[in-house]
């Protein structure tokens, strides 16, 4: 079938090395945008509300949870990343082992993620600053017509995107700087305000969820199974561990950076795995340092750390956490704009969206038409969508793409095992097989209208790639050099 046509492994290295994006990353640069992206809302936000909605004080676990599936996919990217610098990741993987109509859904599924992800952090970022600078709340706040707040700052990281790859490091890691201190301020000041009663019980009991809870709000395991829709007790833990993924979610982004990394072979596993290790520990820090300061049942939604040490007599360190808030959600706006300028590079590259797209500013060498496109639809989402009704679908966009990424390491090693992997993943295919089933059962944990409002993303993309990309790809009537493996 000629959707299922695969890009040659040689073809996409040969394009990597005609590329006019530019070499400019180092290691500790990669590092940098992985922290960036991944510590933001998770942190600061999604802690305290699955804590108080699903987990208790064993939201802990629910990261550890999340943080080892992402760490499992971390190993699978390392390897595909090292074996295949490239521009568009996952998507670029599934291309060259799955085929084409796999790796359009990957694509599809990884734009969702990225521009949906950044538009939930800009109205966060909003939220702060009008918090901490007691703004209006008609132009700024999630009651505000048009977040006014969240354009303005996706217009103004836009700039910065476009301009130039190195410029983008450097804020990057700038603002990754403020903020992890701050996560570390968080994780010592809070350890004087301890309660151990907090943490008691650790792990609350199991309990039915509230009455007026529909069906399509119930976890997608929970309603094939035809159980009682519940919160707590081990079903929570997991349920906030689907949810909490989102956190980890962006670490990928760095796969998308090969094309501009000055040794993707050796650089690319080191900031993958580097970045998710450092995460993962701020992250289980300063969740159990929060749940240890105050009880569960009253943590503020909003701006948990923030009211926990307002509440602890501490006021000055919330000031200190809401500037952390504000660049860490600044930095992690920057990597996802970066991250889906170059996702569809690769796609318009590959003829699967418009050619212009592919084209690169002859001055910034950066895909500035595609970074700009994409940042309009993200302003408009970001102005007039409210936060709930954004934040689900980042989740199973990740987690799918990880599932394709987990497969694509066996598949490529039975077809290609000459290919030279300077990382290869350990107790392979049994370990990616591992990594795709973790991925999937977290996804289970989603609520059904999550999955209602995926499939009818998915059903777009379909449409999409069988009225326009199938006939204009590279692969349709292919060149010299861009023959298709069938």
């Amino acid at each position: 079938m000629d959707v299922l046509r695969r890009m040659p492994v040689d073809d996409v290295l040969d394009r990597s090395r005609q590329n006019t994006l530019k070499r400019t990353l180092s290691a500790t640069a990669l590092a940098g945008f992985g922290v960036g992206v991944i510590i933001g809302t998770g942190i600061f936000t999604l802690v305290g509300v699955e804590a108080k909605q699903h987990a208790g004080p064993a939201v802990v676990v629910s990261f550890v949870i999340a943080g080892a599936v992402a760490a499992l996919a971390a190993l699978c990217y390392a390897e595909l990343a090292s074996a295949v610098p490239t521009a568009g990741s996952a998507y670029t993987y599934a291309f060259a082992t799955l085929g084409e109509l796999f790796a359009w859904i990957i694509g599809w599924d990884l734009l969702l993620e990225f521009a949906l992800g950044a538009a939930v952090v800009s109205r966060s970022w909003s939220g702060y600053v009008a918090n901490l600078l007691n703004l209006p709340a008609e132009w700024f706040g999630e009651q505000a017509t048009v977040n006014i707040g969240a354009v303005v700052i996706i217009a103004v990281l836009t700039v910065v995107a476009v301009t130039g790859i190195r410029g983008s490091s450097r804020v990057t890691n700038a603002l990754v700087v403020v903020k992890v201190s701050v996560c570390v301020l968080i994780v010592v000041a809070g350890l004087f305000f301890v309660r151990g009663a907090n943490l008691d019980p650790f792990v609350p009991p199991a309990r039915p969820a509230e009455s007026s809870a529909s069906i399509v709000d119930q976890p997608l395991i929970q309603a094939v199974a035809g159980l009682e829709q519940s919160v707590f007790g081990i079903g929570g833990v997991l349920t906030a561990a689907a949810v909490v993924f989102f956190a980890y979610t962006g670490f990928e982004a760095l796969a998308n950076l090969g094309e501009e990394t000055k040794n993707p072979k050796r650089d690319l596993p080191r900031g993958l795995i580097g970045s998710l290790a450092v995460c993962t520990v701020l992250y289980v820090a300063v969740s159990f340092v929060l749940n240890a300061m105050v009880d569960y049942r009253e943590i503020d939604e909003g701006a948990p750390i923030s009211a926990a040490f307002q509440s602890a007599g501490a006021p000055w360190v919330g000031v200190l956490v809401g500037l952390g808030a504000i660049s860490g959600l600044t930095s992690v706006m920057m990597v996802e704009l970066v991250t889906l300028g170059r996702i569809g590079f690769a796609m318009s590259r590959d003829g699967l969206l418009p050619r212009r797209f592919s084209e690169v500013h002859p001055r910034w060498g950066t895909p500035h038409r595609m970074t700009i496109a994409i940042a309009v639809l993200i302003m408009v989402f970001a102005g007039f969508v409210p936060i709930s009704e954004l934040a689900d679908m980042v989740s199973i966009g990740a987690l799918s793409g990880f599932l394709i990424v987990a497969l694509a390491v066996p598949l490529l090693r039975r077809r290609r095992p000459e290919l030279e992997r300077p990382f290869r993943v350990p107790l392979s295919p049994w370990l990616p097989v591992v990594t795709a089933l973790a991925c999937l059962y977290l996804m289970s944990n989603l609520d059904v209208f999550t999955w209602l409002r995926f499939a009818v993303w998915l059903a777009l993309g379909l449409a999409i790639y069988f009225f326009y990309g199938r006939r204009h790809s590279v692969l349709a009537a292919p060149a010299k050099g861009n023959r298709p493996e069938n």
